[in-house]
C-alpha cells in the first residue's frame, strides 16, 4: 500500500462517536486513540453521538477483472461504498497471462490505499475443454504462496478432479494446507457422499449454492457460506435466512460485479437489506465485517485496541450512509467520494486471433435436432434444451421469432476457426453483442441475429485487442479493453457511463436480460451445468465432455 498519497487526509489522533463492537455485540459511547496506522485505544464515555463507528465491509470472494477495472480504480468506486478490503481471486487475468497476471494484480492494488488479497489459482486452465492463454503449475502456485498478499487456493472449480482423486488437484490442496492456505469451493449442485469427499479434502468455503438446503449440507459438513449477489448471479433472496442461525459461517460476496453496479453499491447495499428484513444487525455485521476477516486471516481491523484503524462511520443503521472510510486510520474516502487519485498503469495483453469472414459463422444442415443453451436469468446455470432448426439454403441460422440465436467462440490465442452453437431466452430482435469477457479463458463470445452482425461484432473486438461490443444496421459501440482484453485503464465512473450506454442499446435491441453481457460471459464457463459453449465445442457440464450440436433422431 503506498504511504504518499498527497490526496489522503492523515486524520487527528482521536475520532469519537457510537462505536460498534461487532466481536462483542456491543455499541457504546466513546472514542478511539490512533497512532501510527493503528488504534492504541479506545476509551468509553457517556457522550451522545450522532454517527456510527463500525468494522469496514469485506468482499469474501470477488473477481477484480469483471469489474473490468484496474484493482487501483476498482477501489476508488469501492470506499464510496464503505468496502476496505477484498478477497479477490485473480485467476481471470491468470487464463489470459499466467503468473505474470496475478503479480500484475497485486503491483497495482499496491498503487492505493485499500486492503487487497488475492487467491493463487488452482484451475489454470480451468478444464482441458477450452483454450487458455497460459497454465499456472504447482511450482508456481508454491511461489505465489510465499507472498503476503496471497491468502488462499482461489475457487477449486475443477470438483471432478477431487471427487476422482486427480494428481495435480490434490497436490494443489495438499501445498495449500502445507503453507497454512484456505482453500476456496465451487461445487454448484454438489451433495451427499459427493459433497462429503469434496469438504473433507479441506475446501472450506462455497458461493455456488443453488438452493437453501445445498447450503444446509454445506455448513453441516464445516464449510462457510458465502452469499453471492453479483451483477448475474443472485443468492441473496434465496440464502438470507440462513443468517439468523448460521451467521459465524456466513459471508457476503459480489463473485462478479459489473462497474455500473459497483457504482451503485458494494457490500454496504447486502447489509441495508439484511437489516431491512430484521435481521439482528451484530449478526449481518458479523457476516460483512468479521467472517472474512477471520476466516483468512487478512491484516484488517475490527476496532479492538491494537488492531489497524480500518472502519466506517454511518449516520444510522436505517439509511446506511457512508459519511467516511478509514484505513490504516486516515480517511480514504468521504461523502461519496475517494481521497485518492486515478492511478495510471502499464498495458499487458495476449491476443492473436485475425480477422474472420462472415462464412467462418455458418453451420451446415445436418439430421436432427440440435442441442440449445437455455438461459436462466439471475442464473449461471443453464437449461438443456432440443429444438428443430431453422434452415435457410442449407445452414441453420437464427431464429429470433423464437427467440433462438446463434452464439459463437472465437480462440483469441490462435487463429482458428469460430466454435458455434445456439442460444435462446437472450431476447434480442436484431443486431449482435460479442464481449472479449468470457469465463474463464476469455476467449471471444458472441451472440447475434444474423451471422453479417456477428462477424462485425467480433472483428472489431480483435481490431482492438479486447472489449465488449453491440452492433447493428445502424450501431457500432466497444468498450476498449487493452488490457488482458477484460480491464481498461480509464476512470471507473466513465466505465460505467460507457457500459451503461452499451447495456441499454443491448436491451433497446430486444434483450430482455437484466444483464445481457454479465450473462453473454457466463455462457462460456464449462465448470457451471448444464451446457456450455467453448472455443472447442458445445459441452455438457454434467458429464464434462464435448457434445455435438446435433442430436439424431
Amino acid at each position: 500500500m503506498s504511504k504518499e498519497l498527497s490526496n489522503v487526509k492523515n486524520i487527528t489522533t482521536t475520532i469519537s462517536g457510537n462505536i460498534v463492537d461487532v466481536l462483542n455485540s456491543k455499541i457504546y459511547p466513546g472514542t478511539l486513540q490512533i497512532a501510527e496506522g493503528k488504534i492504541i485505544d479506545i476509551v468509553k464515555d457517556t457522550k451522545c453521538y450522532n454517527t456510527f463507528i463500525l468494522p469496514g465491509f469485506v468482499d469474501s470472494h470477488i473477481h477484480i477483472e469483471s469489474s473490468m477495472l484496474t484493482p487501483s480504480e476498482f477501489a476508488r468506486l469501492a470506499v464510496i461504498h464503505g468496502t476496505i478490503a477484498t478477497v479477490s481471486d485473480p485467476h481471470e487475468i491468470g487464463n489470459v497471462l499466467g503468473v505474470s497476471g496475478v503479480n500484475y494484480m497485486i503491483e497495482n492494488g499496491r498503487a492505493v490505499p485499500f486492503k487487497f488479497y488475492f487467491g493463487a489459482p488452482s484451475c489454470v486452465p480451468a478444464t482441458s475443454f477450452e483454450t487458455a492463454g497460459a497454465e499456472i503449475n504447482l511450482t508456481q502456485i508454491e511461489e505465489l504462496f510465499k507472498k503476503n498478499e496471497i491468502k488462499f487456493l482461489s475457487e477449486m472449480m475443477n470438483f471432478p478432479g477431487v471427487l476422482n482423486d486427480n494428481h495435480q488437484v490434490l497436490e494443489k490442496i495438499l501445498l495449500a494446507k502445507k503453507y497454512k492456505k484456505k482453500i476456496d469451493g465451487h461445487a454448484p449442485g454438489l451433495r451427499e457422499s459427493d459433497l462429503e469427499k469434496y469438504a473433507a479434502s479441506g475446501i472450506s468455503t462455497d458461493h455456488e449454492c443453488l438452493d437453501k438446503e445445498e447450503a444446509l449440507e454445506k455448513l453441516k459438513l464445516g464449510m462457510k457460506i458465502q452469499i453471492r449477489e453479483g451483477s448475474a448471479a443472485k443468492n441473496f433472496d434465496t440464502l438470507v435466512p440462513l443468517i439468523e442461525k448460521y451467521y459465524e459461517n456466513i459471508m457476503f460476496c459480489s463473485d462478479d460485479k459489473h462497474p455500473d453496479d459497483l457504482v451503485r453499491g458494494h457490500i454496504n447495499e447486502l447489509v441495508k437489506r439484511a437489516l431491512q428484513l430484521g435481521i439482528d444487525k451484530m449478526k449481518v455485521l458479523r457476516c460483512a465485517c468479521v467472517n472474512p476477516v477471520l476466516h483468512y486471516n487478512l491484516e484488517v481491523g475490527l476496532l479492538q485496541k491494537g488492531d489497524f484503524a480500518d472502519f466506517v462511520e454511518i449516520d444510522n443503521f436505517e439509511n446506511l450512509n457512508i459519511l467516511r472510510t478509514y484505513i490504516d486510520g486516515k480517511v480514504i474516502s468521504e461523502n461519496g467520494k475517494a481521497l485518492f487519485p486515478h492511478s495510471e498503469t502499464k498495458m499487458v495483453n495476449n491476443f492473436s486471433a485475425q480477422s474472420k469472414q462472415v462464412s467462418d459463422f455458418y453451420v451446415k444442415e445436418s439430421p436432427g435436432k440440435i442441442r440449445v443453451i437455455g438461459i436462466i436469468e439471475g442464473q449461471l446455470i443453464t437449461d438443456r434444451l432440443f429444438e428443430t432448426p431453422k434452415i435457410s439454403n442449407g445452414y441453420v441460422i437464427a431464429d429470433p421469432k423464437r427467440d433462438i440465436l446463434k452464439i459463437a467462440v472465437i480462440n483469441r490465442y490462435q487463429d482458428v476457426s469460430p466454435s458455434l452453437g445456439f442460444v435462446r431466452n437472450f431476447g434480442l430482435k436484431k443486431g449482435a453483442v460479442a464481449s472479449s469477457v468470457a469465463h474463464d479463458s476469455h476467449n471471444i463470445i458472441a451472440v447475434g441475429v444474423t451471422d453479417e452482425d456477428i462477424c462485425r461484432a467480433v472483428n472489431l473486438i480483435i481490431s482492438n485487442k479486447g472489449g465488449i461490443v453491440v452492433v447493428s444496421e445502424e450501431i457500432e459501440e466497444i468498450l476498449s479493453l487493452p488490457i488482458a482484453g477484460i480491464i481498461t485503464n480509464a476512470d471507473g465512473f466513465e466505465v460505467a457511463k460507457q457500459y451503461s450506454k452499451l447495456d441499454k442499446i443491448a436491451k433497446d435491441l430486444g434483450s430482455k436480460l437484466k444483464t445481457p453481457f454479465m450473462t453473454l460471459s457466463f455462457l462460456a464457463l464449462l465448470v457451471i451445468p448444464k451446457i456450455k459453449l467453448s472455443d472447442k465445442g458445445l459441452f455438457d457440464g454434467e458429464k464434462f465432455e464435448i457434445i455435438n450440436l446435433f442430436e439424431e433422431g
